[in-house]
Formats: structure tokens, sequence, C-alpha cells
């Protein structure tokens, strides 16, 4: 599955560069013939285009490195690192397109165009066209950040050869001279386009919460197994696109055994990895709510927490009767900044109401939908 993954992402990069070029090449010279900034730039756009598939083939080589003593989860994050160096080179180009449209208009260039240009950008426009819903068609399928900027990347390209080739018709019939105003627009294009790609290779670098689609597969995979009463606690690092190591808690009866635990969790590690390239450690809740006195426990607790908003969940709960514990887990949301006074005040309204009872909570946070 990964090689075909990795072949298909530098399949996809070879044909990026291949046409990338192939347009530097017509646009650089019609650019000169004519004396027209914006295609010149367009043209210098293209080469970084180029540029980035380059770099994304060379990240993704690197990425499948198998894991060595020093990064023992492998060399997954690269992508992330590459998807930023692509978003640079992006930045880059969009200053240098500003830089030399304001120069233009300082110093008065103008620009002479022929049908020959028309026709040449035209192309270049269904080129760049079709190398964008390539490059995000294959992103998506290989969940591949590079591949993806590269393709949205491409798509404003191409509107902005359109915005060239408007200038270029407008010049030809009015003689009126629009290209370093282009140029600029270009450029502010460029700029949106690397910013976006740059915030979404940091805040996967940073670390970002499992998607709600995936999070409630993996619950509903987990809680489909015979004995498993809930599923908690879904805890996904991300090492890379579609690697990732984690962790969930499972609710099975306080009377089932570790003979029987084994062989469940062992299920669960195995479907999850197949299904999902999840390495996944299970942990264990104990559930006895079938007792009385702890139903009646239950039922006051989770009506008493259905009073504070910053709660989102409570799971974990266990009842020790014999040695008067209750256990559980409230999970808060991240927003809440006073977590200290409302476990506090869950505390002793439960001291109050089961005085008999020592009461442990523990804060926990939903790392995933």
């Amino acid at each position: 599955m990964t090689m075909t993954r990795d072949r298909k992402i530098i399949f996809t990069s070879i044909i990026g560069i291949i046409g990338n070029v192939l347009l530097v090449g017509a646009k650089a010279f019609i650019g000169f013939i004519s004396g027209s900034v914006s295609i010149i730039l367009d043209a210098l756009n293209n080469l970084t285009d180029a540029l980035s598939s380059i770099i994304t083939i060379v990240g993704t080589k690197v990425a499948n490195k198998k894991p060595d003593a020093k990064h023992p989860y492998g060399h997954g994050r690269i992508e992330y690192v590459t998807s930023l160096a692509i978003a640079v080179i992006i930045l880059v180009a969009g200053g240098t397109a500003i830089y030399r449209s304001i120069l233009s208009l300082i110093e008065g260039q103008t620009a002479n165009y022929d049908y020959t240009a028309i026709i040449i950008v035209s192309i270049a426009i269904l080129v760049k066209v079709a190398i964008g819903l390539f490059f995000r068609k294959v992103g998506k399928e290989t969940n591949s950040n590079a591949l993806k900027g590269s393709g949205i990347d491409a798509l404003f390209d191409a509107l902005l050869s359109l915005a060239t080739l408007i200038g270029a018709i407008v010049a030809m019939t009015t003689g009126v001279y629009i290209e370093g105003y282009l140029g600029i627009l270009i450029g502010l294009f460029i700029i949106k386009s690397g910013i976006e790609v740059l915030r979404e290779s940091i805040s996967n670098i940073i670390g970002e919460r499992t998607s709600k689609e995936t999070s409630l597969a993996i619950k509903k995979m987990v809680c489909s197994h015979k004995g498993v009463l809930g599923a908690y606690d879904l805890i996904l690092n991300n090492y890379g696109p579609n690697k990732a190591i984690g962790s969930i808690h499972i609710e099975v009866d306080d009377e089932m055994t570790a003979k029987e635990i084994h062989p469940l969790s062992r299920e669960i590690q195995a479907q999850a990895y197949l299904e999902f390239g999840v390495i996944l450690t299970v942990g264990i809740y104990a559930s006895n709510n079938k007792h009385p006195e702890v139903k009646e426990i239950r039922k006051y607790i989770y009506q008493l927490v259905k009073e504070y908003e910053e709660i989102k969940e409570i799971h974990g709960f266990y009842v020790d009767v014999d040695k008067k514990i209750i256990n559980f887990d409230l999970v808060m949301l991240f927003s809440e900044k006073s977590e200290g006074e409302t476990v506090n005040d869950i505390t002793k309204k439960l001291n109050e109401q089961y005085p008999e009872y020592t009461t442990y909570i523990v804060v926990d946070h939903d790392f995933a939908d």
C-alpha cells in the first residue's frame, strides 16, 4: 500500500515537472519577445512549480525510509517539511512578482503582443488547469499535502494566466498597458496561496486533531467487537500521512478474565492496523453497572454533570462497593479555564450525597471527536 502511494506521488510529480518545464520555455520565449512582464513572471512561477515537484519527489523518498534507532517512528513527517518548503518557494515567487511589477510601472515598460502570444497563453491555461486538477485528485487519493498544495497553486496559476491573457487582449485592442497591475495581482494571489499551504504545513507539524470521520469509524469498529461496552480516550499521534500510533480505552464487564480480554484486545489491534493503518494500544475500563447501588450512584452523577456546560462527557465510571471508592473521568472542553474549580465543586456535592465514599476524578480532554 505504501509503495503504491509513493509511486503515485512520484509519477504525478514527474508529470508536473515535464508540463511546467515546457510551459516555462514557451512563456519565457513569448515574454521576452513581447516584453510582457506578467508572462515572464508567469514563466517564473511555472519554474517554481517544477522545483516544488522535485522537492515533493525527494521528500517522498526520504519519508519512506525505514525506521532507525534515532527515528523509531519512521521519517513520515518529512512530507510535512516538504510542504513547508513548497510554501516558502510559493511566497518567494509571489514577492518577486510584486517587486518586478512595481518596477515595470515605475519605469513605464510596455509590451507588444501578437496572436502567437495569445494562443500560447491560452494553451498554457488549459495545461495548468489539467495539471492542477490532476495534482489535487492524486493528492486527495494519497493524502499528500505537498501534491494538494501544488494542485491548488496550479489552479491559481491558471486563473492568473487568464488575467494575463485579458491584459494582452486589452493591450492589443486598446493600447492600454495594464501588465504591471496584473503582475501585482498575480503576486498577491501567489502569496495568498503560499500562506494557505504554509498554514496547513505548520498545523500538521504541530499536530492536528484526528478528523471526526476517522475517529467515529475507529470507535465504531472497536465497539463492534463482542464484549466491548464502549470506546473512549482515542488518541492518535501522526507520524506522517497514513502513519499513526495511538491508544484507546475499551469498557468491559468487570467479570471478564484476562484470558478473555487478551484475545479481544489483540483482535481490535489487528483490525485497527488492517483497516486504518493505525498501531493501537488498547487500555481497559471495568464496568459493574449491574449492581443496584452502583446504578443509583451512576444515575446521580450523570444528572449532576449535566449542570456543567464545560463537561463534554463522563466515562471510565467504576464504583468499588467494598472499598467505598468512586472513580470516573470527566472530559472537559479545551476552552474551559477553571477545571480545578469544577472538579472541587462536583467532589464536594458527591461527598455530601455519599459521605461514606471517597471520590477520585480524572480530568480528561477529547483528543478526537
